[in-house]
């Protein structure tokens, strides 16, 4: 499966962004999805997953709260809500995805997924 993500912008603290991670290439519903960050100077981070239908996500302590994952697998889309933004949100965010072989699981490890979108960058200013 192939991955897009866009969405990103430089917004400023406390604003909102919608990412959009569109798939092509596979049976979107099978495959689990997961959201991750890289900061400037910092390793890649999780952010957020959810499972096949939508029913189980699990976010970073970090997020909680404040983003929202969702996925649309009609539009073979997934998004993630972030909201309440902070500077220390500025990131390179990426949407990743791999074979889910039951409706509950996620994955919260990156070395878990398979394929990556090329990520988008959110710069949230003070």
């Amino acid at each position: 499966v192939q991955l897009q993500a866009s969405g990103g912008g430089l917004v400023q603290a406390g604003d909102s962004l919608r990412l959009s991670c569109a798939a092509s290439g596979g049976f979107f519903r099978n495959y689990a999805l997961g959201w991750f960050r890289q900061a400037p100077g910092k390793e890649r981070e999780f952010v957020s997953a959810i499972a096949r239908y939508g029913t189980f996500t699990h976010y970073a302590d970090s997020v909680k709260g404040r983003f929202t994952v969702s996925r649309d697998n009609a539009k073979n889309t997934a998004y993630l809500q972030l909201s309440g933004l902070e500077p220390a949100d500025t990131a390179v965010y990426y949407c990743a995805a791999r074979s889910g072989p039951h409706h509950y699981s996620y994955y919260t490890r990156a070395e878990e997924y398979a394929s990556w979108g090329q990520g988008t960058l959110v710069t949230v200013s003070s």
